[in-house]
């Protein structure tokens, strides 16, 4: 690696180069001169694609950013989605720095912003950078790819006409990643990766009010008249009893607990954006969906607003000031890329070589019907996102830096907020720069260990936060350590807040029988169903749900499930002979005595593990 000093003189040079040979009309590694030609074009305005572009332009690259709004900004400006989920890191403050901290200056620097001024803010970024070029209300219809599957160019449309450009690099800040699945990267949608293809968390229309009184607000929070609550002078959230008090007026819908807003927009009455209303049974990559998803939204914000005015304290004077026309949509696809960040990546605040910026916020897996309330997986203090992340499998010169990057389902629920994704577009920007000056693939890139530093140590010079750290994380060093981590990647353990999975109270039968279904369902739907039936039968035994298990119990229900045998007199002997226990566990229990959840653990994950393997269970 060479020495940072030298580092720094190389990367000035190369921009400022690029940028005196853009000024005088040459053509060099940076800068292309040809009409419809640009060294990175980055498709679409969210603000993750503001960073990248801003980024690139930066470093010296001629860069398109295109945007089929009318502005920037798109979930945090359009779909009004104006609270923002901070990274508190290691020193709880926030661990995202970089162009995510300049646009955050600019609009405050609180929990919340005036949705306004942060569009005035995306394009004041922009357009303080002469090497943007903006096109807005513009689509692109087409990708363009050579025989080697590499993208090349883009078809664009406007009220302006059809026109073909091309680039060096491309960026896919898109939502749903539509340019990158355009061009064949792979991916899968919701939960699919662990065989829960059908699950979509609810999607939430933001009301916008006025005429809120937020002194009564704040005497609700006090009275606790919808149960405990949190009020400053922007933000309010909690009331989570609204989850069952409030009865909607539409099917399949919920108002949860408040996340409410408060703004002052310069010259206009206070606005207050309410982020509550859940819509199930969506599928945010069908616009029909949507559409109408929007629409019963719309009708059950007048239903809220009414009940609102009649039972909260503060609202009695409350009006609907403007409708929502986007939804704010949590999921949709994943893009399949060089390295999927795992769950047990964010339960074990793990550090990459190839970071390039952090996460830190709870794993947030929303509801998905009106049967469940969601749950929070767990609260890493910090974890790094790699590289390698961004990289999408198949398709070549591509980087995707959206919600919809090389996240497992799981892991999504936390790398999805938005300072985490305008960290991975600002590390886009300057990676899709360094490989063109130094003549590698993104891909190339994305495993070149020397040339990784040098992209991080530019953006480190650029103010993002990439610094190598070490954190400790729950049972580190645990006999069962490993078996938590595996359960936490398919979704089966939740640590909640504080991270406490109860190691070490009593293994109940019929929590850790739900565990094994939940958990043979997500990893091989076919061994699931070979055993349900089993499993069912046990479940429904006189007094399972009260049942705690003890070493022969467990063995003798191991026995009945996954073999065709009875239990005889030595179950636990027998279950090691049938491979349904390791002799790691055999040995550690010498005796029948009452189990705790961690021997739960490391049990299911022993059973699970063999079958993610292929290995058949029982002998």
């Amino acid at each position: 690696m060479k020495f940072k000093a030298v580092i720094a003189l190389v990367a000035a040079i190369a921009v400022i180069g690029g940028i005196l040979a853009y000024a005088s009309g040459k053509s060099s590694p940076l800068n292309p001169s040809k009409e419809n030609h640009y060294d990175v074009i980055v498709i679409g305005g969210e603000p993750e694609g503001v960073a990248a572009a801003v980024s690139a332009a930066r470093n010296g690259a001629k860069t398109l950013l295109v945007e089929e709004r009318d502005g920037l900004g798109g979930l945090m400006t359009f779909g009004k989605l104006n609270f923002i989920d901070m990274v508190q890191g290691i020193d709880k403050t926030s661990a995202v720095g970089g162009i995510f901290k300049e646009w955050h200056e600019q609009v405050g620097s609180g929990s919340a912003f005036e949705i306004i001024q942060a569009k005035e803010a995306f394009l004041k970024l922009v357009e303080d950078e002469p090497n943007i070029t903006l096109t807005l209300n513009t689509e692109f219809t087409d990708v363009h790819k050579d025989e080697t599957n590499t993208v090349t160019g883009a078809t664009l449309e406007s009220a302006e006409g059809t026109k073909t450009v091309y680039g060096k690099r491309f960026i896919d800040a898109t939502q749903d990643a539509d340019f990158a699945v355009e061009a064949g990267a792979p991916y899968f949608v919701g939960g699919e990766d662990i065989n829960l293809k059908d699950r979509f968390m609810a999607v939430t229309p933001v009301i916008q009010l006025s005429g809120v009184d937020w002194d009564g607000v704040r005497k609700a929070a006090e009275d606790e008249v919808f149960g405990p609550a949190e009020v400053t002078d922007s933000v309010a959230w909690g009331f989570s009893e609204l989850h069952y008090d409030y009865q909607p007026a539409e099917e399949n819908t919920r108002l949860r607990g408040l996340n409410l807003v408060r703004t002052q927009p310069e010259g206009q009455d206070e606005q207050f954006y309410i982020n509550a209303l859940q819509i199930f049974g969506v599928d945010g990559l069908d616009e029909q969906a949507k559409k109408q998803a929007l629409e019963i939204g719309n009708r059950e914000a007048e239903h809220i607003t009414e009940y609102l005015r009649a039972n909260f304290p503060g609202f009695e004077q409350a009006e609907i000031s403007e409708l929502p026309t986007e939804l704010y949509v949590r999921e949709t696809r994943h893009v399949i890329s060089e390295y999927m960040l795992p769950m047990s990546d964010i339960w074990k605040n793990a550090d990459h070589w190839d970071s390039i910026g952090y996460g830190g916020y709870p794993v947030d897996v929303q509801a998905t019907s009106i049967n469940d309330y969601g749950y929070v997986l767990s609260s890493p203090t910090q974890y790094a996102i790699p590289f390698r992340s961004l990289v999408p499998l198949e398709v070549e010169n591509l980087v995707v830096v959206s919600r919809s990057a090389g996240y497992s389902s799981l892991a999504a629920g936390s790398a999805r907020i938005i300072p985490t994704g305008m960290a991975a577009g600002e590390a886009g920007g300057a990676a899709a720069v360094h490989s063109i000056l130094e003549d590698l693939t993104l891909r190339e890139l994305s495993g070149h260990k020397e040339e990784m530093n040098e992209l991080r140590y530019t953006l480190s010079r650029q103010g993002a936060m990439v610094d190598r750290f070490e954190l400790p994380y729950p049972y580190q060093g645990k006999w069962f350590d490993e078996s938590v981590q595996f359960l936490m990647d398919y979704g089966l353990v939740v640590g909640g807040y504080t991270n406490d999975l109860q190691v070490d109270e009593p293994l109940k039968a019929l929590s850790f029988s739900n565990l094994l279904s939940s958990g043979l369902l997500r990893i091989d739907p076919t061994v699931h169903d070979q055993v349900a039936g089993k499993l069912n039968a046990a479940n429904n035994k006189t007094g399972f749900d009260n049942q705690i298990f003890t070493r022969d119990s467990l063995a003798s229900f191991l026995i009945e499930v996954f073999t065709s045998e009875t239990p005889g007199p030595q179950p636990w002997e027998q279950a090691v002979e049938a491979g349904l226990i390791d002799k790691k566990i055999y040995k550690q229990i010498a005796k029948d005595r009452e189990l705790v959840r961690a021997e739960g653990f490391y049990v299911a994950y022993h059973l699970l593990s063999a079958v993610q393997k292929g290995d058949s269970l029982g002998k």
